[in-house]
């Protein structure tokens, strides 16, 4: 066979199974269904495959791909910086201008009194550097002891050993031995699997508590900080009661104790505002960001640092042992740097707000009417629905009958990303999503469900 007759996609996908380790990846399961699909360009809000299908990417490649795909501006601006200085440390006593003019602009997007960055190459470490600062700012203050910190079950803050304890997937800490020690998890606000017959108000306010039973527990004089998402994005969309935040930010400010908002995919305009702290009227001490930052097109995540915590951090002297060799990589904060004032230029996040997000609300929340939808939520420019066998009582189907993978499979092979969690499926599409997009989407949507409900049927 000659180089010319060579099937390029049978060929990558025999390397990519004999080479290439996927992230949360079953590789036989992989292998059994044919290998991986090879995606090849893209350009505005869809993919292409090494076969030529065209496919509306409802996931913002992940949560990350704010600005759409073929954004030359982004392309100019890392190869300029590359030409100029393509890579130096900030250890040393050294620093650089995409550091710092980076870090002068998210101070001032961000809520409330942040005025100080660390960088990170991704949100995993941007949740690990949460972890040393919380514990250096109480040692500093001369409370040691203060070093448990509080999350919740079914959150993800990422899969190094800190975010991964952090986060409250069962799966991950079995692998693992986790969590480390010190990270303990109180339930999750999800109202559909868990609130029963109450209301979303009583709901919210309800599991709020449990972070005061839990501190109580514990002993304040223990207990650091509380870290959760504004909406858990991989555990499924759980969009918090409004009753909720409130209630949490009155905990911690009564028992003093540091708030942190992993924004990692709600910042930078997914929930309509620049941060998702904003929406709910919380006032963090500490934020971590990643994805968006830089439309995916470049790693980079951080740390924003209220003055609070940096006051203590800075003042104190001496080192705070930690970074990273690419912290502040000069060419992913460039292409950082032209993604928020991109942002600002066409006025993207007030675009979400006032015309994109609700109607992508109006629209997905037809999906209700859809028979094997329990329900349909959304917030921003993030969505859900849950597969159930029956609406009345919530339902789910078999587990071993795999609804939610079903559908997700169903979904790619109909022109359509909408990732699985369980039997939730999910969406967070590009920032620019036109309407014509949105309605695509909730078409490709609905007949997928469709498709799903017969091959459901099939099966038993």
């Amino acid at each position: 066979m000659t180089e010319s007759t060579i099937d390029p996609t049978r060929e990558w996908r025999r390397r990519d199974h004999r080479h290439f380790m996927h992230p949360f990846t079953d590789h036989r399961e992989l292998s059994e269904k044919g290998g991986a699909r090879i995606i090849t360009r893209a350009e505005g809000v869809y993919i292409y495959d090494s076969d030529g299908n065209r496919i509306l990417d409802g996931m913002a490649g992940l949560w990350c791909v704010n600005l759409g795909y073929g954004r030359r501006e982004l392309v100019d601006a890392a190869a300029q910086q590359m030409r100029e200085l393509p890579y130096y440390n900030s250890f040393f006593q050294c620093t650089h201008p995409p550091a710092i003019e980076l870090s002068a602009l998210l101070s001032e997007l961000s809520p409330g009194n942040f005025n100080h960055v660390f960088f990170t190459g991704s949100g995993s470490e941007a949740n690990d550097t949460q972890v040393r600062l919380i514990r250096r700012y109480w040692d500093l203050l001369g409370q040691p002891q203060k070093m448990t910190i509080i999350a919740r079950r079914n959150a993800y803050h990422g899969s190094t050993l800190a975010g991964a304890s952090l986060g409250g997937m069962p799966a991950m800490h079995k692998q693992m031995v986790l969590p480390v020690p010190g990270i303990v998890h109180i339930e999750q606000p999800y109202h559909f699997g868990l609130g029963g017959d109450l209301s979303p108000e009583e709901f919210g306010v309800q599991q709020a508590r449990l972070l005061e039973d839990k501190i109580n527990e514990l002993g304040a004089d223990k207990v650091a900080a509380f870290v959760a998402e504004p909406v858990q994005g991989a555990g499924g969309v759980i969009i918090p009661p409004e009753t909720y935040w409130p209630e949490i930010q009155r905990i911690c400010d009564e028992y003093g104790i540091l708030l942190v908002a992993d924004e990692v995919i709600t910042a930078f305009g997914r929930l309509g505002e620049w941060f998702g702290s904003s929406h709910y009227g919380i006032r963090p001490d500490l934020i971590s960001f990643a994805k968006g930052v830089t439309s995916g097109y470049l790693p980079l995540g951080g740390a924003l640092v209220s003055d609070r915590v940096a006051e203590v951090v800075i003042a104190s002297g001496g080192e705070f042992a930690h970074g990273y060799t690419y912290s502040g990589h000069p060419a992913a904060c460039a292409v950082a740097l032209e993604t928020l004032r991109i942002q600002q230029r066409e006025k993207i996040v007030e675009r979400v707000r006032e015309h994109t997000a609700p109607y992508f609300s109006e629209r997905w929340a037809s999906l209700a009417d859809h028979p094997l939808v329990g329900e349909a939520r959304s917030l921003g420019l993030v969505g859900a629905i849950e597969i159930v066998r029956d609406k009345a009582s919530r339902e789910r189907f078999h587990k071993d009958l795999g609804a939610g993978t079903r559908c997700r499979d169903i979904c790619v092979d109909n022109g359509l990303v909408m990732r699985a969690v369980g039997d939730t499926m999910i969406v967070s599409p590009p920032l620019i999503v036109e309407d014509t997009h949105v309605d695509e989407l909730v078409g490709k949507a609905w007949k997928c469900l469709d498709l799903t409900a017969g091959s459901l049927e099939a099966v038993g």
